[in-house]
């Protein structure tokens, strides 16, 4: 057994049931929220959606609001003028070529306006069961640290990642880096004295 299949049954055995921390009922609301979460807790914006989506929670609704009523309800997810212009743009688009569906393939994901490649991955994987490895700052910062796809940008790790993982476990091992990263290996001074996977782990053993 290589290192990077070690990797991942640790990763296994610590998280069997990581799933997605983001609250959502469909496959709009959890694009919602995706967008929602760039630099912003997945806590904060289960409590931005849950008001939300109890009047705009489908793209016919949401475009009744304006980009200034939805940047009040989103205010506290910080980049909210941003992100409100990314939600909106793609909502436009699902309607306008989509028939008001969010789209199930990745290729199409990736043409929604204001929708970027780790929202597309993480919507794919996550409502329609696809296989894509989603790269945000926990995924992103646990990979280089294990060695296991090292890469100064989000799309190199990615790349890494998906050549070294067998693809049915891309959607998982997502999950098993993000709880990683939040429990144990955490930006700042990492836990690593209490990390199992420290004897497999490049960083801990530069360190």
């Amino acid at each position: 057994m290589n290192t990077t299949d070690e990797i991942l049954r640790e990763l296994g055995r610590l998280y069997p049931d990581a799933v997605p921390a983001l609250s959502f009922r469909s496959p709009y609301e959890l694009l919602v929220a995706v967008i929602l979460s760039a630099q912003c807790t997945d806590e904060r914006v289960n409590k931005v959606t849950a008001e939300l989506f109890k009047e705009y929670n489908t793209p016919e609704k949401m475009l009744r609001l304006s980009q200034g009523e939805l940047e009040k309800y989103i205010y506290s997810c910080g980049f909210y003028h941003n992100k409100a212009a990314h939600i909106l743009s793609a909502t436009r688009d699902i309607l306008e070529k989509f028939g008001g569906e969010v789209p199930s393939s990745l290729e199409e994901l990736r043409t929604l306006a204001g929708v970027g490649r780790k929202t597309a991955n993480v919507v794919y994987a996550v409502a329609f069961g696809g296989d894509a490895i989603a790269v945000d700052t926990h995924v992103f910062r646990v990979s280089n640290r294990l060695g296991l796809a090292a890469g100064s940008t989000p799309e190199k790790v990615e790349e890494g990642l998906c050549r070294v993982i067998p693809k049915e476990l891309w959607s998982r091992a997502h999950h098993w880096l993000i709880y990683h990263g939040r429990q144990v290996c955490h930006s700042q001074r990492p836990d690593c004295a209490h990390c199992t996977l420290a004897p497999l782990c490049k960083y801990f053993h530069q360190g």
